[in-house]
């Protein structure tokens, strides 16, 4: 009994020793102090500073290729196809009334002859008529009569050979002008873009013989969203307008992977915006585009060609340049105020492409933000750099060529 309670004092006493420890130990413990948290530092931010100039503007766009004159070679008289030119083939060209094809003249000869003979018995009757009218004149003369009847004088008769001899004449005009006809030539210098009929074969009036197109000039249209066309000074459209501005285009292409340019100028748009689109269309216009040009080894502008076209446009004032990136939501910019807080400022865009923006609205000395920012919140602080560079003045905000009417924004 004493052995119990012996070891019942020295487990008490452990497990007071043991409390006390764990108190003292939660008593003693050190408190955690709340560190102040230490700000993050400004965002660093290139800076523009915007100085507004004139600017000359250009506009993007593309198109095909098209002759600006192209028909159908028809025949006008029946009859065999008896030859056809070297050049009567497709892709061929020729000189402005070079004929082309023959058809069989036979036919038309005779008519020419039997027309003259025609108007050969109608002059001889016309010549008759004549003498008895100048013989029926002195016979009623000799009767002493003033009046003398028309018809006595035979006059009805010499009108009636004199109009017979006037369609005797148009006949052989006609039968000359029909014999003329059997010789197929175009109006104009072009090319056979495709023929119809060859040698041996029948053809009636209206037979297409041949699809031929100019080639002094051809054109392109190219399509214009309005806040593009009012970046050029596109020809007038008035009725009774007497102005005649016509803006510079270069147009571009690559020929077998090298790069080629052909100048020519807007003349006119098209009668009516498209109604699918709203687009304008432009046409530009080149000049002898089959022509060789030197040694520069530059092929012909040939139709279908589809090309990149390069409009010169107004010159605008007060205009900045801006690296695309600067830009948000489309007419955005962020801007420094004198604490370097940055907020949102609305712009307006004429033109841009996947490098630059050319805008308006935005006064000299404004500083804008170049560095482009995730998430911009109005009156966040940013930190910009020491050097803050001048935005490009006229002429630097020139597009990059083949930039097309997508690229613009």
């Amino acid at each position: 009994m004493p052995l119990v309670s012996q070891k019942g004092k020295v487990t008490l006493i452990v497990l007071i020793v043991g409390i006390s420890l764990i108190a003292a130990l939660a008593l003693l413990k050190p408190k955690a102090e709340r560190a102040p948290l230490k700000p993050r530092p400004p965002l660093p931010v290139d800076v523009l500073v915007v100085s507004p100039s004139a600017i000359k503007m250009t506009v993007n766009s593309q198109g095909t290729v098209a002759p600006k004159r192209e028909i159908n070679l028809v025949s006008q008289v029946s009859g065999r196809v008896v030859s056809v030119a070297d050049n009567y083939a497709n892709g061929s060209f020729f000189a402005s009334d070079e004929q082309l094809v023959q058809i069989e003249s036979a036919d038309y000869e005779f008519s020419v002859t039997r027309a003259k003979a025609q108007e050969a018995r109608a002059e001889e009757q016309v010549a008759l008529e004549q003498g008895r009218s100048r013989q029926a004149k002195r016979e009623w003369r000799d009767l002493g009569d003033n009046t003398a009847n028309k018809l006595f004088l035979r006059q009805p008769q010499l009108n009636a050979a004199r109009a017979a001899l006037e369609s005797a004449r148009a006949d052989v005009e006609k039968a000359k002008l029909d014999l003329a006809r059997t010789a197929i030539s175009a109006p104009f210098q072009g090319r056979v873009r495709q023929t119809f009929v060859n040698i041996g074969q029948y053809v009636t009036p209206g037979t297409k013989i041949a699809r031929v197109y100019s080639t002094d000039v051809v054109e392109v249209r190219l399509p214009l969203a309005d806040r593009q066309a009012v970046l050029v000074d596109l020809p007038v459209n008035f009725e009774d307008s007497q102005a005649q501005n016509y803006p510079r285009v270069v147009l571009r292409s690559a020929v077998a992977g090298v790069s080629h340019e052909w100048q020519g100028e807007i003349v006119r748009t098209d009668a009516s915006i498209d109604v699918q689109s709203r687009m304008t269309y432009a046409v530009a216009e080149v000049k002898n585009p089959f022509k060789s040009s030197g040694n520069d080894g530059r092929p012909p502008l040939n139709i279908g060609l589809f090309v990149e076209g390069q409009i010169d446009g107004k010159i605008v004032e007060d205009a900045v340049n801006l690296p695309r990136q600067a830009v948000y939501k489309g007419n955005q910019i962020l801007v420094l105020n004198q604490n370097n807080e940055i907020n949102f400022q609305t712009i307006s865009v004429l033109r841009s492409n996947p490098n630059n923006v050319v805008a308006v609205g935005i006064e000299a000395g404004t500083r804008v933000v170049t560095t482009r920012i995730a998430l911009a919140i109005a009156g966040m602080k940013v930190n910009p750099s020491d050097t803050e560079m001048p935005t490009a003045r006229a002429g630097a905000s020139e597009p990059e060529p083949g930039a097309a009417a997508g690229d613009e924004s």
